[in-house]
């Protein structure tokens, strides 16, 4: 069939404005034809180009003695780890196709950020994931939705990764009416190589062959970068064309011929996966970092439909495929390595000196583009930022004229741990293998998760990873929210012992073109940076993911942070929970007073307002370090940070155990200036629960008043299943179980029925 006509219409729906379209024209110095048209509305998509964000993320600190690759310059960024071993990581996006198709949505982001670690030459060894939904109870039709989605979003992880065979060992889950209709489904990996394994993707040397490898392609996932560069409606909802279909055993056998080729140093020049954007993005991003060019012959693509038009091989986003530059002369390696793996390995074209991709289909030129143009050169935006209109009104609050001290306490305790944005997430991920492979020792449920690092000649090292932002504090507050998730990610690593590496970041956000979601971006984005940079730790790059809103109006501002640690001795990983009765328990960081955006006020009042907790970034790393030293001391039998609930939530939490029964805690504070539910569950920042040996209570309290630390003995740990807290007059007391009860049973309640 011929290709359609370029009318106004067609070049709209493609996402390109007509000043865009012009300036197509110019570098052309033509009309485009309908496969050029489809090539540039993907790489100039907001997905691929960043064109509405980039000038904000050029904010973030990226360099640092550690980086071995930083941001922007590869698939995933790589950070040095000691003893000439470093990891790779990152976390992307995959939210408009798990709308869609919540399974296979979710399943092909994993699929996706797996092929970003090893394509830089690093075997995946771990996965997060980051998620935000609708509320799950009640009946009505909303609810039924958002219990359908979460099913499928999980069942598409647990599917995919458990397949590969790479432990999902940890995230984060939330919560919120803003996410109805546009659920986050944000895909975290991290590999482990040699330094002298890092793989480039550059397309250098005239001549050299392009090998496309790994699945068929096909018309699934047919302009999904388009696709997720534009509001989510009911008429995109149908769009389904768009929603990948992944073969996690497929990519299983990828990623081992590609480990194995890349045993062969001389016969690989670069390795691209065709991710978004699929052949198109692999091979201009490729030729564009070489500063070469690119032809390739559509003929030779495997293909496992029959009719496919060049429009839609280029622009297909089938999974589980890779690009690869060989080096001439050794076309045999390659071929020989992937036929023994049953996988395609097609030589499809070769590096020119034109500086263009060019295209060709039964031999005629179908594409002719410069490189640059396509993968370096989009259009670059600045948008209008304003303050959201109803800010002020957002963060009025006057907590104790408008929210009255309740007459009894004892039931806000069970009531907060059953709200599914802080109960216990096991039943997303007891569908999770997170032992595979062997090396996984704090398990999902901790603080951060830690697994193990064999670095040769029988050294081991450990990582901690964690991922989290709280969304209701971004609404309120985006540059404060952004600043509490860096510091609570590192937080919850330094409750393990680790100190933190690096980190990557997930912006998700509503549509830019709206003043007040592009306000809400900037601010975040210059939060973080200035977090990052009080705790010297560089952004090893990401993903931005805008236009997420539904009809109703856009998501809370969610800008996911993970952060990467590291242990070097066994014996300094530290456990969340208590472990021994008689062990006194220590609240360092001070007994806080902050209730605005608290989970107090909008789980139990039904509120979203008040100002967030303010950050004090120097006190803050203060105190994460004084924790950490005293945990490197051997000092610390339990570590667990004070977050959502505060620390009512945070004494049960530490009680709470698969292995350890019995356990509670008696705790009594002087402290006449605070309301009980102040002090019960305010959320101020820096502040955590240690447990020590009774021997080792007065060096810990010296140990923080050196460091300029507040820090105080609440009460111990008791062998008799029960939580006591006495405050002034109020005295209050729970059974372990029944709390734990509560806090176990919210999700199955509903996802079970």
């Amino acid at each position: 069939m011929p290709d359609p006509t370029l009318t106004p219409d067609l070049i709209s729906k493609h996402g390109i404005t007509p000043d865009e379209y012009t300036r197509i024209q110019k570098i052309l110095g033509r009309d485009p034809n309908f496969t050029e048209l489809g090539i540039f509305s993907v790489m100039w998509s907001e997905h691929c180009s960043y064109k509405n964000s980039r000038l904000e993320l050029k904010k973030f600190p990226t360099t640092g003695p550690s980086v071995l690759v930083k941001a922007g310059d590869e698939n995933a960024g790589v950070i040095d780890i000691g003893d000439q071993m470093a990891v790779a990581f990152k976390i992307e996006s995959h939210n408009h196709p798990s709308a869609v198709e919540p399974f296979q949505g979710a399943a092909t982001g994993v699929g996706g950020i797996l092929r970003d670690i090893f394509t830089m030459g690093a075997r995946p060894v771990a996965n997060l994931n980051s998620l935000r939904f609708g509320p799950i109870h009640g009946d009505s039709e909303q609810a039924k939705t958002n219990r359908r989605l979460l099913s499928g979003v999980v069942g598409g992880i647990a599917h995919y990764g458990n397949c590969f065979g790479t432990p999902t060992i940890g995230g984060d889950v939330y919560f919120d009416s803003s996410y109805n209709g546009n659920p986050l489904v944000n895909a975290f990996s991290l590999g482990l190589l040699r330094h002298d394994q890092i793989r480039k993707g550059a397309a250098t040397g005239i001549g050299n062959p392009v090998f496309y490898v790994g699945a068929k392609t096909g018309r699934d996932g047919l302009a999904g970068a388009a696709f997720a560069s534009r509001d989510l409606t009911e008429e995109s909802k149908e769009d389904r064309p768009a929603v990948q279909v992944g073969d996690p055993f497929m990519e299983k056998l990828l990623l081992e011929a590609c480990l194995e080729l890349y045993e062969h140093p001389e016969a690989v020049v670069g390795v691209q996966d065709m991710g978004a954007a699929g052949l198109t993005c692999s091979t201009c991003e490729t030729a564009s970092r070489g500063d070469s060019g690119i032809e390739i012959e559509l003929d030779l693509v495997p293909q496992r439909e029959t009719g496919m038009t060049p429009y839609e091989i280029m622009l297909s986003e089938s999974q589980e495929r890779m690009l690869i530059i060989v080096r001439k002369g050794h076309e045999a390696t390659v071929k020989q390595i992937f036929e023994k793996w049953d996988l395609d390995a097609a030589e499809i074209g070769f590096v020119t000196d034109t500086g263009r991709c060019v295209v060709k289909h039964h031999g005629q030129t179908v594409a002719d583009i410069p490189a640059h143009a396509l993968a370096a050169e989009a259009p670059l935006y600045q948008r209008e930022a304003r303050v959201p209109a109803d800010l002020a009104q957002r963060q009025h609050l006057d907590f104790l004229a408008e929210i009255p001290l309740p007459q009894d306490l004892q039931p806000l305790l069970p009531r907060l741990l059953f709200a599914p944005s802080i109960a216990s997430k096991r039943w997303i991920y007891r569908q999770y293998d997170h032992m595979v492979q062997k090396n996984t020792v704090l398990l999902p449920g901790s603080d951060a998760a830690v697994i193990r690092i064999p670095t040769g000649q029988g050294r081991v090292k450990f990582l901690a990873m964690a991922s989290d932002c709280n969304g209701r504090y971004c609404w309120l507050d985006p540059r404060e929210g952004a600043k509490i998730a860096t510091a609570e990610c590192c937080r919850n690593l330094t409750m393990t012992g680790a100190t933190p590496l690096g980190l990557t970041d997930n912006l998700n956000f509503g549509n830019p073109h709206n003043p007040e979601v592009f306000w809400s971006l900037r601010e975040s984005v210059e939060g973080m940076s200035e977090a990052c940079r009080a705790f010297q730790i560089p952004v090893t790059g990401g993903n931005v993911s805008l236009y997420n809103q539904s009809p109703s109006g856009a998501i809370d501002p969610t800008p996911v942070v993970a952060v990467v640690g590291l242990i070097d001795q066994e014996a300094h990983i530290t456990p969340s929970h208590f472990r021994s009765a008689g062990d006194a328990i220590l609240l360092v960081g001070g007994l806080g007073h902050e209730m605005g955006g608290s989970s107090y006020l909008f789980e139990l009042h039904g509120l979203k307002k008040g100002l967030p907790p303010r950050l004090d970034l120097t006190r803050e790393i203060q105190f994460q370090n004084a924790v950490r030293s005293l945990i490197h001391q051997g000092k610390v039998r339990s570590a667990h940070d004070l977050s959502d609930g505060g620390l009512a939530v945070a004494l049960a939490e530490c009680c709470f155990s698969t292995h350890l029964t019995g356990l509670g805690a008696k705790v009594s504070i002087h402290a006449p200036e605070l309301r009980s539910d102040v002090l019960l569950f305010n959320e101020t920042q820096g502040r955590a629960l240690l447990s020590v040996a009774p021997a080792d209570i007065d060096a810990a309290l010296a140990h923080f008043r050196a460091q300029g630390v507040e820090a105080i003995q609440l009460g111990s740990v008791t062998a008799d299943a029960r939580l006591s807290l006495s405050h002034e007059n109020t005295n209050l007391a729970w059974s372990i179980k029944d709390l734990q009860d509560m806090f176990e049973s919210s999700l199955p309640s509903v996802m079970d029925t």
